[in-house]
């Protein structure tokens, strides 16, 4: 069913769509980015957005349009007082809409939101075959439990096809899915020319040296040790390759990287604020994780950057990076290592040429703009017929 934009008139004789947001925080990830990048973009005359984490505000808070709302939780501690704190929010705000990021954020927006049908409730799943061994047992406790309640939400959003594949394995039964992929600000990550020779000469790498690169914070979902691997048999047949790994904790890495003789190899930094730059600095852009993907940001902004990209099978990799890269199995340091050694002697003028068709895929499927839009029909779809304004109880 297509959804159609009210009218300017008939939006000036309505109140805005009041949608509050819940997330577990807004520290740096794909889901708080996500979330930050769809507030901003949202018409504020026909959207009224409010953002609550659960925890504290995060370094994400400061790119809101306004500021957030703390439940001022502690993380992975279930809490009373956050739950009567989000009742008030709810009475004091009257959403037409609780849009929830994320599992404990699933589940306590179920929980305020009890058995009522107004404002309307829509889960945010972000991953896909998730490895639960690794994670906490509270964790895998939400998740049975949300599997349990997944009929009560009036839509479930997934950011990628095998997430909702992989959820709906998992028993949860969805009034509604609506897929919606990330999108991404091709302004922001874009080709620059003059990164590779600046980032090269500020991080003491040569110009001519290839240079590989991985993106994400240090968990076990990343598989920071296949990239690791890979890179030492990259650089027994390549020796003059360099390799980045950057994210958050990454540098914690530093004892696995020395046992593995890579000190002058590989360079650990933790999140950085110039993430545009660095990414287009790469020869090639590499996504090493072993599962739980659903839709990786870092292949959609590497790409728009003009970098072309090795990544794992996990998620929608293969449908996000098309033919302009390559794809291989996950957890295969030697499958990993022939790819990025296969873009590499392609030569230049074909990773160029790859380069610029992965900006051209993420340009056609994947721009901010196209994602915006489709929350935007959603949520019109979920309050179609809400109140002219008034008083807030």
């Amino acid at each position: 069913m297509t959804s159609v934009a009210p009218s300017a008139d008939a939006q000036r004789n309505r109140r805005p769509i009041r949608v509050l947001h819940l997330i577990p925080s807004l520290e740096v990830g794909g889901a708080e980015r996500s979330l930050v990048n769809l507030v901003a973009g949202l018409d504020r005359q026909e959207f009224e957005c409010t953002v609550v984490s659960m925890t504290g505000e995060g370094a994400l808070a400061a790119a809101l349009p306004t500021p957030p709302l703390s439940l001022s939780m502690q993380r992975g501690r279930p809490s009373l007082r956050g739950w009567r704190a989000l009742r008030r929010i709810l009475r004091e705000r009257a959403p037409d809409i609780v849009q929830t990021w994320l599992y404990h954020a699933d589940l306590l927006g179920l929980m305020a939101l009890g058995v009522h049908e107004r404002p309307a409730l829509c889960w945010n799943i972000r991953c896909s075959n998730m490895a639960l061994v690794h994670y906490r047992a509270l964790t895998r406790l939400v998740i049975g439990l949300l599997a349990r309640c997944a009929s009560r939400p009036a839509a479930v959003v997934a950011n990628s096809a095998a997430g909702r594949d992989f959820h709906i394995a998992l028993g949860y039964r969805a009034r509604h899915w609506e897929i919606i992929p990330n999108g991404f600000d091709t302004a922001r990550f874009a080709p620059d020319l003059q990164a590779r020779s600046m980032l090269r000469a500020e991080l003491g790498i040569a110009t001519e040296a290839p240079l590989f690169g991985l993106v994400g914070r240090r968990d076990p979902q990343k598989d920071h040790e296949t990239f690791l691997l890979a890179a030492r048999r990259v650089r027994e047949r390549l020796p003059t390759a360099r390799f980045i790994a950057v994210g958050t904790a990454v540098p914690d890495l530093a004892a696995r990287r020395a046992a593995l003789a890579l000190d002058d190899a590989v360079l650990l930094l933790e999140q950085r604020a110039d993430m545009p730059r660095l990414m287009a600095a790469l020869d090639i852009g590499c996504l090493s994780s072993a599962f739980g993907e659903g839709f990786p940001n870092v292949l959609g902004e590497m790409m728009a950057c003009g970098v072309p990209c090795v990544s794992t099978a996990v998620g929608d990799a293969a449908a996000i990076v098309g033919d302009t890269g390559l794809i291989v199995p996950p957890s295969s340091p030697d499958a990993l290592a022939d790819a990025l050694l296969a873009l590499w002697h392609e030569g230049p003028a074909t990773r160029l040429a790859r380069g610029h068709a992965a900006r051209t895929r993420i340009e056609l499927h994947y721009t901010l703009s196209r994602t915006i839009d489709r929350y935007a029909a959603l949520y019109r779809r979920l309050a179609p017929t809400h109140e002219p304004d008034r008083e807030r109880s």
